[in-house]
């Protein structure tokens, strides 16, 4: 499922809604929660799973076309910890 689908989904769920006012809603929430990753908060969706920032330290790489040792600076990923519900339903296939 990518961002579209996501819309239209909910589009068709919330029909009362504009497919606008939908899209708006959604690019909000993901806005929002690149903003609170940015500032190195923590999202905890109860249920779901939680996102956060992990620092990766500084490396000694390799270019795999040449095989040249390439320096890796410290850099921030996001990381995602998928809930115990989440788990479950998957497993379960419910």
């Amino acid at each position: 499922m990518n961002k579209s689908d996501l819309v239209v989904s909910l589009d068709k769920k919330m029909s009362h809604l504009s497919h606008r006012d939908v899209d708006t809603i959604v690019d909000t929430i993901f806005n929002r929660m690149t903003e609170a990753l940015v500032k190195g908060d923590r999202i905890e969706i109860r249920g779901f799973g939680t996102f956060e920032i992990r620092v990766r330290e500084p490396r000694l790489g390799r270019n795999p076309k040449s095989g040249a040792k390439v320096s890796i600076d410290t850099r921030k990923v996001p990381f995602f910890k998928t809930g115990k519900e989440l788990k479950e339903r998957i497993n379960n296939g419910s």
